[in-house]
């Protein structure tokens, strides 16, 4: 199938991954995002619209980066989390079978309870802490069950350029506060969503219409920047970089442990992945994660305050 009539579904609306997404993905065909507030729309907590809407739109490959991600708000509200990371992926993995599409899905480290010391392997025994991780992990489990063809990439400490997370909130509060207190005991590879997007494409590009690669190909990737660092290193580093662009009422960075900052969600202590497997099958090794954090500050800095 050519590029020009290839239809991809992203799933994800405005959300950071999917947002990078709709740009990586469209030299590869014609990108559809939907999300709850898109048109068309899609509410993954209404598992019963998502067949209708996949047949009516057929794509070739659907890309699923919607996720409920609020891991503390998901141990009060266990169903709506279910809803969108377990029950979900399994329809949408129903309805790609369907019509014959591809469906690619993002999983997370939270699959695994963090007591490791080398970076976990895709076969590496999942041990969910909380309810975040047990819903991805039951939607990993129901997309291989469904009989479609399918790729999980299960991917960490996602940070981009837009959206709520870790990067624009140290830089933010680093111009608020004299001091940033940072959780040092907890250790994982800061992936920047551009990066995820740029290789999910470079997968799609390489398996094209190919059933028999996709067949070949099928299971769980993980995906993550080289290097590791805790949240400490992070913000530092986030600081740092800050600190040689304008002045900021920051002044120190103090380490603290998971302990002084409690959460209704326990975090895994250890969330390296290994990303071997990825590299052999498709030739894909994200850059450093310090790299990757250098380029996306340098684009925040040209953006107005």
């Amino acid at each position: 199938m050519s590029a020009e009539r290839r239809r991809i579904l992203v799933l994800g609306g405005d959300g950071q991954v999917a947002w990078e997404l709709r740009r990586t993905l469209a030299p590869l065909g014609e990108v559809i995002a939907v999300g709850r507030r898109t048109q068309p729309a899609l509410d993954l907590t209404r598992p019963e619209s998502i067949l209708p809407l996949i047949e009516t739109l057929s794509p070739a490959w659907i890309v699923n980066a919607a996720a409920y991600t609020a891991v503390d708000k998901a141990e009060s509200e266990p169903e709506a989390a279910a809803a969108v990371n377990a029950v979900a992926p399994g329809y949408l993995a129903e309805a790609a079978g369907r019509v014959g599409a591809q469906l690619v899905h993002y999983s997370t480290d939270y699959v695994f309870d963090g007591t490791a010391s080398v970076p976990y392997r895709e076969d590496d025994a999942p041990n969910p802490q909380g309810v975040y991780g047990q819903t991805k992990l039951a939607g990993e489990a129901a997309i291989a069950q469904a009989g479609c063809d399918w790729l999980i990439l299960r991917t960490a400490w996602v940070y981009g350029a837009r959206g709520g997370n870790f990067l624009r909130t140290m830089r933010r509060l680093a111009r608020e506060r004299e001091e940033l207190r940072v959780v040092a005991d907890q250790r994982g590879a800061p992936t920047w969503s551009r990066h995820i997007a740029e290789a999910t494409a470079q997968i799609l590009a390489q398996l094209g219409d190919d059933r028999a690669a996709w067949h070949r190909a099928c299971g769980v990737y993980h995906l993550t920047s080289a290097g590791q660092a805790t949240w400490h290193d992070f913000a530092s580093a986030i600081v740092d970089h800050l600190r040689t662009r304008e002045t900021i009422p920051c002044q120190r960075v103090t380490a603290i442990t998971t302990g002084d900052y409690p959460t209704p969600a326990k975090r895994p202590a250890y969330s390296v992945l290994d990303n071997d497997k990825l590299a052999r099958a498709f030739g894909i090794r994200l850059p450093d994660w310090r790299d990757a954090l250098t380029q996306v500050q340098e684009e925040l800095d040209r953006e107005p305050l």
